[in-house]
């Protein structure tokens, strides 16, 4: 576990970058080698074979998960140590061989440019990984292994210490500067991951809120729907075998008609709940549509109640979420099941339009109306339950009732764009 914490510190990409940049120089290095092979060049301005085994050792080194397992924290300031002081030797070292081979002065140091470009990746790498005071000691740190070997080759007839001096001076405050600059970068990018971070987990919070708040309007749908079916048929079958039991012995007739008015209301609250549970199952809005479950859900209910229907539908509907779909047919269904039970209507009309930027669903009944100011508990329930379900969507949910003039209930909600309405 704590082999797997350390490797996950380091940061993402910077070990693809950095095998990026050894493979690129072993292969500039053999392309060198080569050159000099069939060029026939002699071996006056560098040790060409060395690059060559530094950055083969040091990119298996890289490739080798098991060395980063096992060195943990240590493993990336070992590669860049190694990335960093096999150029500075390889370069002493080339210069050593001029001197020797009779150039003399600033020509012996021609190539530094290139020394210079070959730690300034690392460096890079280094403020990526690390802060500013591992910086300001790498700068220093090369600065001074540069100048350790630079002296004995001064005496030997090199560049001279000030040229030296100077180019180590300018080249450790240009390392110091783009450095900080990095380190500055980085901790920007690390503080809006960890702010990004903090969102995801506020999200994951947020989604299981609202998993647990959809279980719970699901909840409470169901126990609507079996509060206004079997509860009611039992509370009433209830109330006829009571009656039973006490006029069983008086009048035995009378008896056994309230008796068969008690097996009536089972079996009525018996087909209810069979439908309820149907609805629960089924997915008539997968299967049909918004529309088309819609206009059948009206049919059957005029159908099974005897009331003269009037829907008007759109021929095409497309374009809305799938919960605002379902909150339309849910509250078209709770209401439809209302005017089947208490209503006492003759007749039934269902319309869906448009209406400024909001498509409304409204159902309209002749009735006997009722106080939407004083409901039973059990009718508030079924209100509420509408009521949720459209506040979930963003739509409006109004009733207008009054006793003895029938009710209307409309839903609407706004069009969102792209959607597709043909009335």
């Amino acid at each position: 576990m704590t082999v797997k914490h350390k490797v996950k510190s380091l940061e993402p990409g910077l070990l693809p970058a950095l095998r990026l940049f050894v493979a690129l120089r072993l292969a500039f290095a053999l392309l060198s080698l080569l050159l000099m092979q069939f060029q026939q060049v002699p071996r006056q301005l560098r040790y060409p074979i060395l690059p060559v085994i530094e950055t083969a050792l040091l990119l298996g080194y890289l490739f080798w998960p098991w060395l980063r397992g096992r060195l943990g924290r240590a493993y990336l300031p070992i590669a860049l140590a190694v990335v960093s002081v096999g150029p500075i030797i390889e370069h002493g070292l080339s210069v050593a061989l001029r001197l020797r081979s009779g150039v003399l002065g600033a020509a012996a140091g021609t190539d530094i440019w290139m020394l210079y470009v070959l730690l300034f990746v690392p460096l890079v790498l280094l403020a990526w990984q690390y802060n500013f005071v591992s910086v300001v000691a790498y700068s220093l740190g090369t600065a001074a292994l540069d100048l350790f070997l630079a002296i004995p080759l001064t005496l030997r007839g090199g560049p001279s210490l000030a040229t030296v001096v100077a180019l180590l001076f300018l080249r450790t405050v240009l390392f110091v500067v783009v450095g900080y600059l990095v380190v500055r970068l980085m901790r920007a990018q690390r503080s809006q991951r960890e702010a990004l971070a903090q969102a995801n987990a506020r999200l994951v919070g947020y989604t299981s809120t609202l998993e647990h708040l959809a279980a719970s309007r699901e909840r409470n749908r169901l126990a609507r729907e079996l509060h206004d079916t079997l509860a009611h048929a039992l509370s009433a079958a209830a109330v006829q075998l009571e009656a039973v039991i006490s006029v069983w012995e008086s009048d035995p007739a009378d008896a056994r008609a309230m008796l068969d008015q008690s097996l009536v209301l089972v079996r009525d609250g018996l087909a209810e709940a069979r439908r309820a549970i149907a609805a629960l199952r089924a997915t008539p809005l997968e299967e049909e549509g918004v529309l088309l479950a819609i206009r059948n859900l009206a049919e059957s209910t005029a159908a099974r109640a005897g009331l003269q229907l009037d829907v008007q539908l759109p021929t095409h509907l497309d374009g809305l979420a799938p919960e605002t779909e379902a909150a339309f047919y849910r509250i078209a269904q709770e209401t439809l099941t209302n005017v089947t039970r208490h209503a006492q209507a003759q007749a039934l009309a269902i319309r869906l339009a448009l209406e400024g930027n909001r498509l409304m669903l409204t159902i309209s009944d002749d009735g006997q109306g009722f106080d939407a100011t004083d409901l039973p508990n059990g009718d508030r329930y079924g209100l509420r339950g509408m009521q949720e379900r459209a506040a979930a969507t963003g739509g409006a949910f109004e009733v207008q009732s009054w006793p003895g003039q029938g009710t209307t209930v409309r839903f609407s909600v706004e069009v969102p764009d792209g959607a597709r309405i043909d009335l």
